[in-house]
């Protein structure tokens, strides 16, 4: 074991061991802030923060997903389009939709989460309403790489601002309700296209439309409302007062998230991010578990219907699977929060992905491949934000926990592309072929999972032994190497280092 590390030195260590600020380093130290009740504050926090952004991201999946509603009341014939035709309509989608991510991350950082979440939205939300206006193939493409366009940055930009919030050990919690409105889509995307479609021929305009402007014409007023809605950064956000933004920016800072008072745009940061191994190693966990959610939530509705259930009475049974979903979603959230280990909770659901997969790949009764869905979305949900949250806590530096995300997440959703074309008509009604694809994307994000454990593992381990301690000026330190850096404080290797800092340490 290796002496303490130099840049420990300007720090205290709290009851829990966790790295204290020493005074000197406290953001804005001229503020008091002993006043604060950190309990209160943060619940006004949730309060402000996540309730609206489940409300965005629900709108955001329903438009995505409704495409496979209304083609169970006669939207495919009426546009006059064959299966090829509808399946590469779903691939164009996710082009856009993941090369964009990153950018929309970055973008987010430097301008308000307000302005750019807001805009965003209310483009995508007009795009939808014109998907009930579509009369042939052409437009359908169209509408629908418009729509990826659009839809890009809400998910990873989301995810990012929640980081931008909430310390380590609160993050999961509060990702995994605002994605839990994924599930709550899934489910009321049934209900509400069976009610939808009741509307077949009023105005001339058939029942698939009505979903598709009823839709968008929600997610438009909404988008409105948003700008004045959403809150933007801590060290900015108009809720709190001055104490109370600084008391959040010391306490995401105490938490090893350093750039939480504000960093400057650098080409360096970006650059970090594209060449840090936990960057592409979280793509394929991303990977494991994107491409199975899009085929799960496109094709739901039509694997139920093809087990010699009517239309809407598929819908309808997508709903306690959607319902059962979004419970196990938030357990796993509050779980991965107050008991840690986020790599045993993604191998365990991952796990139990792996067994629904085949079981569905051997069912012949509807019954079991009924029950095998409730198994496949007690795997696919869960896995997401628990995995969002264990990447996010381990990327240090705004500007690369943004393009880390955005890279994860965008290469995750790319892979859409694919899972959006293995559910043929031809492998009705058992459909072996997609779920062996499926089951690979789940085995390759259970191997990827273990894979990042272990370097986090490794890397820890060599960090306490001083491998990867910098020269701090001014500090003797017999294990610091200038391959490490060399800089004049300990502040200034925390802010360029992030989470290369000698002292950060990795969570599992």
């Amino acid at each position: 074991m290796g002496s303490p590390s130099p840049s420990m030195d300007e720090n205290r260590t709290t009851d829990d061991g966790s790295l204290s600020l020493s005074s000197k380093q406290l953001y804005r130290p001229e503020v008091d802030v002993s006043t604060i009740d950190e309990r209160k504050l943060l619940r006004r926090v949730d309060l402000h923060v996540i309730p609206w952004l489940t409300v965005l991201y629900l709108l955001n999946f329903l438009d995505r997903g409704s495409i496979g509603n209304a083609r169970l009341y006669g939207f495919q014939e009426d546009i006059g389009i064959n299966d090829n035709q509808y399946l590469i309509a779903l691939t164009v989608f996710f082009f856009p939709y993941s090369l964009f991510e990153p950018v929309s991350n970055v973008v987010l950082r430097r301008l308000r989460p307000s302005i750019w979440l807001s805009s965003m939205m209310f483009m995508w939300g007009v795009v939808m309403t014109l998907h009930g206006t579509i009369r042939n193939y052409g437009g359908l493409i169209t509408l629908r790489v418009l729509l990826g366009l659009f839809e890009a940055g809400m998910y990873p930009g989301i995810v990012f601002y929640i980081s931008s919030w909430y310390t380590r050990s609160e993050m999961g919690l509060r990702v995994a309700i605002f994605f839990s409105s994924a599930t709550v889509a899934g489910a009321f995307s049934g209900l509400l296209a069976a009610a939808i479609a009741n509307m077949d021929g009023i105005g001339g305009k058939p029942g698939w439309a009505w979903i598709f402007i009823l839709e968008g014409l929600a997610t438009i007023v909404l988008a409105i409302v948003s700008f004045w809605v959403i809150q933007d950064f801590p060290d900015t956000a108009k809720f709190l007062t001055d104490e109370e933004r600084v008391f959040i920016v010391r306490r995401l800072q105490d938490d090893m998230k350093f750039s939480a008072g504000g960093e400057t745009f650098k080409a360096h940061y970006v650059w970090k991010s594209l060449s840090d191994w936990k960057t592409w190693i979280a793509m394929g966990i991303y990977m494991g578990f994107d491409g199975p959610l899009y085929a799960f939530s496109l094709f739901l509705p039509s694997i139920i219907n093809q087990l010699g259930f009517q239309a809407t009475e598929a819908n309808l049974l997508s709903v306690p699977v959607y319902a059962w979903g979004c419970f196990l979603t938030c357990i796993i959230g509050f779980l991965g929060d107050r008991i840690g280990g986020r790599y045993r909770i993604n191998l365990c659901l991952l796990g139990i992905g792996l067994v629904a997969y085949i079981i569905l790949i051997i069912s012949r009764s509807p019954a079991l491949s009924y029950f095998s869905v409730f198994l496949a979305v007690s795997a696919i949900y869960p896995t997401i934000p628990n995995s969002v949250a264990w990447v996010a806590n381990n990327v240090e530096g705004s500007y690369k926990r943004s393009v880390t995300l955005g890279m994860a997440i965008g290469f995750g959703n790319l892979n859409g592309a694919v899972t959006a074309n293995i559910y043929r008509a031809s492998d009705k009604p058992w459909y072996r072929l997609g779920h062996s694809i499926v089951l690979a994307y789940i085995a390759i994000g259970f191997i990827c999972s273990v894979i990042f454990a272990w370097y986090l593992r490794q890397e820890n381990a060599r960090r306490d032994r001083g491998e990867r301690d910098e020269i701090i000026v001014g500090i003797n330190n017999p294990q610091a190497h200038e391959r490490n850096g060399r800089y004049e404080s300990t502040d200034a290797a925390k802010i360029d280092k992030g989470d290369d800092w000698s002292g950060f340490r990795y969570t599992l």
